[in-house]
């Protein structure tokens, strides 16, 4: 029997797939494979995202480097491989490789990457929701990263996206959210579908707003990866996600251009002895 005091398990799905964090975690730039593995183990992450061109493309990335971690690591932690098409240009060169990471990988999640910006990393929305269209066609479970832009969040929910993934700034900036108001308003007008707040963020206190803003979940890989101490970081982005959800499900204060007194009194004159 469930007290009354308890609280309900808190899930959330990709597809069919039932997960209760909400970090997702990437896999690359880590200084080796066993910070990477000890990242992944602090962060408690269920989907860890690696890219076919980069890791593949790392020293080392045999049987004893990064890629045999990322496999342990899914395998003994029961997380999921969430392959992504970073470093495409164009929708036909995403969904070739797509198609050659659900064959490699055994997995028909796609984290849909398609730049149109060499500077910005921004991607580019026509590609993107031409990928999208097809990768959906052919039985793929659409994970698209995308600007903050809520009509091209439509148009991919259009092409049968069922997860979206806005960016809080160019990936690797470490700026944070750039743009609350927009993410917010995704919020407010898609409340039905999954929102993934998806690079840019920098510090636990970014996730944690980002959390506080209502998103379903935070992926993010440099901030762990390229930072001073990357496992006691892992951990720290976990707790801050954590409290992040939990402070939105307890709801917010409304917030007062002036102050208010926590203790008003009666406007009655009393006496201290």
């Amino acid at each position: 029997m469930t007290h009354p005091t308890d609280t309900p398990i808190d899930t959330w799905h990709i597809g069919d797939t039932f997960l209760r964090s909400r970090f997702l975690l990437g896999t690359a730039g880590y200084p080796s494979p066993e910070s990477l593995r000890q990242a992944i183990q602090a962060s408690g992450s269920e989907v860890l995202t690696l890219g076919l061109k980069r890791t593949l493309g790392v020293p080392g990335a045999g049987d004893n480097g990064f890629v045999q971690i990322i496999r342990d690591a899914a395998r003994d932690h029961g997380a999921h491989l969430l392959p992504n098409t970073a470093g495409c240009r164009s929708a036909h060169e995403a969904v070739t490789l797509a198609h050659m990471a659900r064959e490699l990988l055994n997995t028909n999640w796609i984290k849909l990457e398609v730049v149109g910006d060499e500077q910005t990393l921004q991607p580019d929305p026509f590609e993107l929701v031409q990928a999208a269209t097809q990768l959906v066609r052919s039985g793929f479970e659409v994970l698209p990263y995308c600007t903050d832009d809520l009509v091209t969040a439509r148009r991919l929910l259009d092409a049968g996206c069922k997860v979206l993934m806005p960016w809080g700034a160019p990936i690797g900036s470490g700026m944070g959210l750039m743009n609350p108001w927009a993410l917010r308003t995704l919020r407010a007008r898609l409340p039905g579908v999954t929102l993934i707040v998806d690079a840019g963020l920098g510090a636990p206190s970014h996730a944690a707003a980002a959390m506080e803003l209502g998103m379903d979940a935070v992926l993010l890989n440099s901030a762990v990866s390229q930072s001073g101490a990357p496992v006691r970081m892992a951990r720290a982005f976990k707790l801050a996600i954590e409290g992040g959800r939990e402070g939105h499900l307890a709801g917010l204060m409304a917030c007062s251009d002036v102050a208010v007194a926590t203790t008003p009194v009666s406007g009655q004159p009393f006496l201290l002895d």
